[in-house]
């Protein structure tokens, strides 16, 4: 089998792994000249040396885009690197079971507090405590007109309603924030990967150019030796 030396490291790689530093877009071979001033257009890396200076050079990207790395943008560079699905890393639906007694009584409250059910249910029973006590109990009853200790329980329902509902509300608002995290992440490792695939396109491109220049070339030695040959009859 054939085999190649690379420029940078020195090692021995398969000649079908060979990329000669022309082919290489301009962005990642300033990125590898930095590293290593004496690679030029005729040097030769391997494929997979060429994909690490690809993600060197999408994370001095991020760091010139956005300043300092975060968690985020070294998951995305991670996913990219081992061919990972972000969506597989993030898990939005927390299990049940991982809930505090707290968080599933919070999620009930709120679920029955702001349905039709509640509704009916609370009203129904407020027409019937002013009933009861207007008309069976002739305004004497346990809670005569304006009904204070009916104001009471409303108050007190409400006061210990709306924390319980704003518990809920919290949890829904840190699973919207992880969602716009995720879409992000998402977002972020598409354009990234767009960028990537120009350039593996643009490399592409070159060396099929290259390709036709060399076939061109023997096509116009070739045509040369004909004429030559038929000169010399």
């Amino acid at each position: 089998m054939q085999t190649f030396i690379s420029s940078i490291s020195k090692k021995e790689f398969p000649i079908g792994e060979q990329v000669l530093g022309k082919y290489i877009r301009k962005s990642i071979f300033d990125t590898i000249v930095k590293d290593y001033p004496k690679f030029n257009h005729k040097s030769a890396i391997s494929q997979s040396e060429l994909n690490l200076y690809r993600q060197k050079y999408l994370a001095n990207y991020l760091v010139h885009e956005v300043g300092e790395l975060s968690e985020l943008e070294e998951d995305v560079l991670k996913t990219l690197n081992d061919h990972e699905i972000i969506s597989e890393k993030v898990n939005l639906d927390k299990d049940s079971d991982d809930y505090t007694v707290g968080q599933r009584m919070a999620d009930k409250v709120a679920s029955f507090g702001g349905s039709w059910k509640f509704i009916i249910i609370f009203s129904v029973f407020i027409v019937l405590w002013i009933f009861t006590n207007i008309v069976f109990l002739m305004n004497k009853g346990f809670d005569p007109y304006p009904f204070i200790l009916l104001n009471l329980i409303l108050s007190c329902l409400a006061a210990l309603q709306a924390p319980v509902i704003m518990m809920s509300q919290n949890r829904l608002e840190e699973k919207d924030r992880e969602r716009a995290k995720q879409d992000y992440m998402v977002n972020l490792k598409a354009e990234l990967e767009i960028r990537t695939l120009h350039e593996k396109i643009d490399h592409l491109i070159m060396h099929q150019q290259q390709e036709l220049l060399n076939i061109q070339q023997i096509q116009v030695e070739m045509l040369e030796d004909i004429m030559k040959h038929f000169d010399a009859k």
